[in-house]
């Protein structure tokens, strides 16, 4: 069962030895039938599918102000850009940058003209504010704020501080060129701020939920800041739109959709873990855990999405995927080829027994690791889903991002709840807020109180 579109391939091989072919053709009639509710906007959430069109409708000139940002604060020497945001705010942005710079980026002497990008506002640690604004400090800085309300706690927290700094540091004024909103088109704290001041600002569109937000400017901005091509990006995202948007046995959304939804109701497979075999991917698996937990957590149901980076995780992970509670399943993000070639030595004493190895490239051993893990969890129990794309560049992430964005709402559908909301995020922060005793909380601070003294 190998399925192929523009650029992901997608193999169904390693569940056959866990499902019938009727079971599957079954659950693929139901994720045919949740396609077309995703593709005619007939399901609950239907006001927060603007994703849907945003690679083949994302205007030249966003991307263009984007640039023009980049050139002012590069004419600047700004060498540090602190993003700031939560969940969808920040997280594809940061799977987007770490996928495609350099590993060790910050290490390298030659580095480049493109600021550093970190991140803040995802967080309440005192620890990790205080060490950010040291880094500040000694920087030439500028910041991006992402929140569609500005009273985000974890965000607003961040920007007052940062912001406090920058005005002190630069002047009022200068502090305003050096601030970009990514906001409301029309209300909200962070708009009324913008205002004031005269923030640059980009719109977050009221019908993109965060967690699908990263080729709205929340994530493209801060992708154009770091110094990579968004063009690419969505010119990948469009690919897969154009190849999603057939109702078809071969669409690979409709595909791993039925796939997973039948693994999790006929067999009890609770946990999706996404592996991916390069550490650039860290953070795909970080962006796809939200997309998929808030999207398919509700109402009492959902598959638990968890995420490991191998080899290394093989070495503490691996124990339990291989021989522990038979709860999961496994879907690998499979890179085809690497951009980077380092071919194994021969050694004269081979001490360490690697000759036979001598003249491989060191990716063909990550492969036939890949290769010898899939066999052995298969055997263990562990059915497995394979995601091939061809590498990691702007281009086929793109095709990622969209791939799993229009997956999810598939998926979410045949599960029953609706993909787009987020009820259970907000219990946290009623308690948070009463116990902050924030003003129009007392009641809820009063009753928290007698229940802690209990």
């Amino acid at each position: 069962m190998l399925f192929l579109s523009v650029m992901v391939k997608l193999n169904l091989g390693g569940c056959s030895s866990f499902v019938s072919e009727a079971e599957y053709s079954q659950y693929m009639d139901k994720a045919m039938a949740a396609w077309e509710v995703l593709d005619k906007e007939t399901g609950e959430g239907n006001d927060f599918l603007g994703w849907k069109i945003l690679p083949s409708e994302t205007p030249e000139t966003l991307i263009r102000d984007c640039e023009n940002i980049r050139d002012d604060w590069k004419s600047k020497d700004v060498d540090l850009v602190v993003v700031i945001g939560i969940g969808g705010s920040y997280l594809g942005a940061r799977c987007a940058i770490e996928a495609l710079s350099h590993n060790f980026a910050k290490q390298l002497k030659n580095k480049g003209r493109d600021p550093e990008i970190v991140f803040a506002g995802n967080n309440l640690s005192e620890e990790y504010l205080a060490e950010l604004m040291d880094l500040v400090s000694e920087r030439n800085a500028a910041c991006v704020v992402i929140s569609k309300s500005g009273t985000t706690t974890e965000p607003a927290v961040a920007f007052r501080i940062v912001k406090e700094y920058l005005e002190k540091t630069y002047g009022k004024k200068e502090a305003a060129e050096r601030i970009v909103a990514i906001t409301d088109a029309k209300k909200g704290a962070l708009k009324t701020l913008s205002n004031q001041e005269g923030y640059r600002t980009f719109i977050v569109p009221n019908n993109v939920g965060g967690r699908f937000s990263v080729l709205t400017p929340v994530g493209l901005l801060p992708i154009v800041l770091a110094g990579y091509d968004v063009r690419a990006m969505l010119s990948g995202a469009e690919e897969m739109q154009k190849a999603l948007s057939e109702k078809s046995v071969d669409n690979p959304a409709i595909q791993y959709a039925a796939m997973r939804n039948l693994l999790y109701d006929k067999y009890g497979k609770k946990v999706e873990v996404l592996v991916s075999y390069n550490p650039k991917l860290q953070y795909l698996g970080e962006w796809w855990k939200q997309l998929f937990g808030e999207s398919e957590g509700k109402d009492g149901k959902g598959i638990f999405p968890a995420s490991v980076v191998c080899t290394t995780d093989l070495h503490s992970m691996g124990q339990f995927i291989q021989d522990g509670d038979r709860v999961m399943f496994e879907t690998i993000v499979n890179v085809e080829k690497s951009n980077r070639s380092v071919v194994i030595g021969s050694d004269p004493q081979n001490l360490d027994q690697l000759n036979y190895l001598a003249g491989q490239h060191v990716e063909h051993c990550n492969a036939m690791a890949q290769l010898g893990t899939k066999l052995a969890h298969i055997d263990g129990g562990v059915p497995q889903i394979e995601i091939s794309i061809e590498r990691i560049d702007a281009y086929n992430l793109g095709g990622l991002f969209y791939f799993f964005e229009y997956a999810c709402g598939v998926s979410a559908y045949i599960l029953g709840v609706n993909p787009f909301n987020q009820p259970g995020v907000e219990a946290y922060k009623k308690n948070m807020f009463a116990l902050l005793k924030k003003p129009g909380f007392e009641a809820q601070t009063a009753a928290i109180e007698k229940r802690l003294a209990q």
